[in-house]
């Protein structure tokens, strides 16, 4: 008898509302708790992987600014080359040939050395210069011909020696066979009239004009 009175109140409560509101409820907690914990993962996954993209992005960023700090000011430092050349060949070009050969004459004079079998000529127009050489006998004390060549070098015209080979030497005199190179624009180089260079191992042209050779 009292079997049947306890199993009464089981099924009962079995089929209880109430019974099935709790149960109800505890499948959702369950469920709530497990998408808190699946979101909870998704979001410390897709943070990592946001901040690893950032970290990438930045240092893509970085090293595009790092490739194109040479060319900033690019433009700037054109113009400021452009003008450079242009001083420099208004002050160290000379403006044709008599300058150059005046220009040696007197620096001749100045160091108290002799030139002999001088000769100019010019090699090929470029775009913007032509080569002039002059190839010469110079002789003189060892001190006279540094100050030639010191001369030469510190020039206002733009000179630059080439070549220097030892040809005799005789009671305290030296002499020696020199070549060295200047620029003209091509358009005064054309007008100047002189020979071309000659090849390596070749002798020069005849000069075409006086005053292109001397002694």
């Amino acid at each position: 008898m009292s079997d049947r009175k306890s199993a009464v109140p089981w099924r009962e409560r079995l089929t209880s509302p109430l019974t099935w509101h709790y149960a109800g409820f505890a499948l959702m907690l369950v469920l709530v708790i497990g998408l808190s914990i699946r979101l909870g993962l998704d979001w410390a996954a897709t943070n990592g992987r946001s901040t690893d993209a950032l970290a990438g992005k930045q240092v893509e960023l970085k090293a595009l600014d790092m490739e194109t700090a040479p060319l900033r000011g690019l433009d700037k430092r054109v113009e400021e080359s452009r003008a450079q050349i242009k001083a420099f060949y208004s002050k160290r070009i000379p403006p044709n040939y008599s300058t150059i050969a005046t220009r040696v004459g007197e620096l001749q004079v100045k160091s108290e050395v002799r030139l002999s079998r001088l000769q100019y000529t010019q090699g090929p127009a470029g775009s913007d210069l032509t080569e002039i050489s002059l190839d010469a006998g110079i002789t003189g004390s060892y001190p006279q011909i540094m100050r030639f060549l010191n001369s030469l070098e510190r020039d206002q015209n733009f000179f630059v020696i080439r070549t220097m080979a030892l040809t005799g030497q005789q009671g305290g005199m030296v002499s020696l066979r020199l070549r060295v190179s200047t620029w003209l624009r091509p358009a005064d180089a054309a007008a100047s009239g002189l020979p071309a260079t000659p090849e390596p191992g070749k002798t020069a042209t005849e000069p075409t004009a006086a005053g292109k050779e001397g002694e």
